[in-house]
Order: C-alpha cells, then sequence, then structure tokens
C-alpha cells in the first residue's frame, strides 16, 4: 500500500477492522469482481462474508449485537470495499441508513426488534425517497398513506430508485400522510418500516417489486421501483412512533448517506489510480515507461492528488457528524468534490490506458461505466451545490 488515504489516530480496533476488510478485497472481491459485473450477478459469496465479518453490524450498538462503531469507521469501511467493487459498498449503504434512522429515531420497541436482525444480516434495509416523477423535490412526494378506522394505513403509489429493493427486507419508505402536520408540505411527510419478503414480484399484499432496472453500470446490485396498490399497514410500523416527522428523519439518514458516496468515490478513484500508476509504469513507448513521459507524470500526479483531497474531506466530514454536530454542509462539500475528483481520475486512467481501456474484460472498463452514478446519488452535484452555498449564505450572513 502507497501514501494515499491514511489516516491519522485511527484506534487498533479501528487499524485492525479496515485490515480485514482490505484483505476481503484483495482476496475475494478484485478477483471476481469484473465477472460478476459482467453477469449482473448479486456478490452472495461475498454479502456473506461480510455477514460474518460483523460490518452488517458495524454501526450498531453493542447493546444490540452491533461493534458500535463510528460513522468514520464506516466511511473507511466504505472506502476499502468501493476500491474493490462499488456495488459491494453499495449493499451495504441503504442497510446502514436504515439501521442509522431505526437507532436514532425509531421507539424502543422498534429498535428492540429491528436493530439485533439488522446487526446479524438476518434483516437487511433499503430506503426509499424518489419517484418516477420526481428526484430531488422530496416534498412533492404523492405515494399516500391514509389512515382507516383500524389504527391501520392503506399506501397507494409508486417509489422508484430502490437500490437493494428485490434483496432487502426492510425498507424505510417516506410517504404522504395528509393531515399529519402544518407549516409546509414536507410536514406531511411520514416513515413507515416496511417488512418484506426478498425478492420479486408480488412479495406481500399491496407490495409489488418488478424487477431490476437494466443500468449501464452499478450492476450486481438490484435497483427497483416499489409499487403499492392498497398496502396495509399497522400504525405501529410509523418510524418513532409518529407522523409528520419523516422528512426530517430522511434528511438525518441522507447526511449519513452522503458520506457514504464521498467514501465510495475515494474508493473507486483510489482504485483507478492504481490501475493508472500500475499501468503506466509497464506500457513502454519510446523506449521507456509511459510515466516517464511528462503528459502522464502530471496526470497521475493530479490524480493522486485528488484522492488524497477527497478522502481528507470524507474524514472530517464523518469526524463532525461523530460529534454530535450538524455535517450537512461537509457532508454536501465531500459528496460533491469526491463524486467529481473521483470522475476525473477514472477518466484519467482510462486516457492512460489507451486503447486497452475501452475494451471489455479490462478493469478500468468497468470503472468507468461506475463513476457516473455517484455524480446523481444521494442528490446531484448541483444539489450539493445548492444546499452547500445555502449554508455559507447561513455562516457568513452580513
Amino acid at each position: 500500500m502507497g501514501r494515499l488515504c491514511e489516516t491519522a489516530d485511527l484506534t487498533d480496533v479501528q487499524r485492525d477492522m479496515l485490515a480485514a476488510v482490505r484483505d476481503l478485497v484483495d482476496s475475494q472481491i478484485l478477483p471476481v469482481a469484473t465477472e460478476l459485473e459482467a453477469r449482473d450477478e448479486y456478490p452472495t459469496a461475498i454479502v456473506d462474508a461480510m455477514k460474518e465479518m460483523g460490518i452488517f453490524g458495524l454501526t450498531i450498538d453493542e447493546e444490540y449485537g452491533g461493534l458500535g462503531e463510528s460513522l468514520l469507521t464506516y466511511a473507511l469501511v466504505v472506502e476499502e470495499l468501493a476500491r474493490g467493487w462499488m456495488s459491494i459498498s453499495g449493499v451495504i449503504n441503504t442497510h446502514f441508513i436504515v439501521a442509522h434512522l431505526v437507532a436514532q429515531h425509531g421507539t424502543g420497541e422498534q429498535r428492540a426488534a429491528y436493530l439485533p436482525r439488522l446487526a446479524t444480516g438476518e434483516l437487511t434495509g433499503a430506503f426509499s425517497m424518489s419517484e418516477p416523477g420526481l428526484g430531488s423535490d422530496v416534498a412533492a412526494i404523492s405515494t399516500t398513506a391514509v389512515r382507516g378506522s383500524d389504527d391501520r394505513y392503506t399506501i397507494d403509489g409508486a417509489k422508484m430508485w430502490l437500490t437493494n429493493g428485490g434483496s432487502s427486507s426492510l425498507v424505510a419508505v417516506l410517504v404522504r400522510t395528509p393531515g399529519a402536520g402544518s407549516g409546509g408540505r414536507h410536514r406531511e411527510l411520514t416513515t413507515f418500516l416496511v417488512e418484506k419478503t426478498p425478492g420479486f414480484g408480488e412479495v406481500a399484499p399491496g407490495l409489488t417489486i418488478p424487477g431490476k432496472i437494466d443500468k449501464m453500470g452499478y450492476k450486481g446490485i438490484d435497483t427497483t421501483e416499489l409499487l403499492f396498490d392498497g398496502y396495509s399497514i399497522g400504525a405501529d410500523k410509523i418510524l418513532g412512533g409518529e407522523p409528520g416527522r419523516g422528512f426530517y428523519q430522511m434528511m438525518d439518514g441522507v447526511e449519513v448517506g452522503r458520506v457514504n458516496v464521498a467514501a465510495r468515490a475515494v474508493g473507486m478513484a483510489h482504485r483507478a489510480f492504481e490501475l493508472g500508476i500500475d499501468y503506466a509504469q509497464d506500457r513502454e513507448t519510446f523506449g521507456k515507461p509511459i510515466a516517464e513521459h511528462q503528459a502522464v507524470l502530471f496526470r497521475l500526479a493530479e490524480m493522486g492528488t485528488k484522492v488524497e483531497a477527497a478522502h481528507q474531506m470524507v474524514v472530517r466530514a464523518a469526524r463532525i457528524k461523530d460529534s454530535g454536530q450538524r455535517n450537512d454542509l461537509e457532508a454536501g462539500m465531500a459528496k460533491y468534490l469526491a463524486a467529481e475528483y473521483c470522475h476525473e481520475v477514472v477518466e484519467d486512467a482510462f486516457r492512460i490506458h489507451g486503447g486497452y481501456g475501452f475494451a471489455k474484460g479490462f478493469e478500468i472498463e468497468r470503472l468507468y461505466r461506475e463513476a457516473p452514478m455517484l455524480l446523481i446519488g444521494e442528490g446531484t452535484a448541483d444539489i450539493q451545490r445548492m444546499i452547500i452555498g445555502r449554508r455559507l449564505l447561513e455562516d457568513y450572513a452580513k
């Protein structure tokens, strides 16, 4: 390992954990990632290995059977996993967000019911905000939960872009509950915890997952719709037990998710840098390795600098959240910069490979198709800039 992406002041437990994850990546993920991606195959064996290591319970408190680690540990683990294959980090991203939502906002009964099973991976989590007719405009959600006379709700509507939609068994779903609150449309939004059978088709009465959405990258992990048609659910499945709190809850989860996306971008960029600098030392033109040509040397210098800068921003955003402070500014900055830099570093590595970068079967070709997802996942670059700008205006208001 080189000097990039080193993190100061880690505990021995954190160092040991990262070493174990790095070994998993090098021995079990990198050798098969390109083949699994080509087949769009769910990485069952790798997921089982992560469950054995306790990664699914990484941030869940020890009293519920988890490891009780910090957001920083989680972010560094995600960096390592994404260095192997971004889809692997996607398997656990939504799981971590659901675990965070239950731990921070769930009732005592909900924490006791879900966290131990989430910690072992018996339950796997997914969360859903987006819909076919909206993207980042969360307050415009139209999927509706109407309360009946028997203390149950009926949900109707369609959700979209649900990562792990088929493979998950517990989904945190943001829907509209008319009359739940006042002071804006976002006050009517409520998060429900929906248990379902993993798979496709009608996974519960009134709940259908049609199938996987075919994507240009980010394969091996299922991205789906989630269709509600008269789905009945009890009021006890409302996250926190009180309707109208969903927008606040989900925005808290998104802060965690944006740190995750930023960490994924760092991991993928790190791998692209490794591929680029290795190839540049092996490939020769005009009698010497292309790494000795100034144009390539400068490219490598920029790539390494971008990887390191993005990593340090992820570490800062995670540590601020761990301290109990609001980190939407830092998480937004980290996600924006890391995703943009990842795209640039991957493209530079692609250019270094020349024609081979365009050939199927070469790892850089896979990274080139996967990197664009990070530009739009957990809020587009433009949304991040709006968040960053508004927070800066708050901090520097005249």
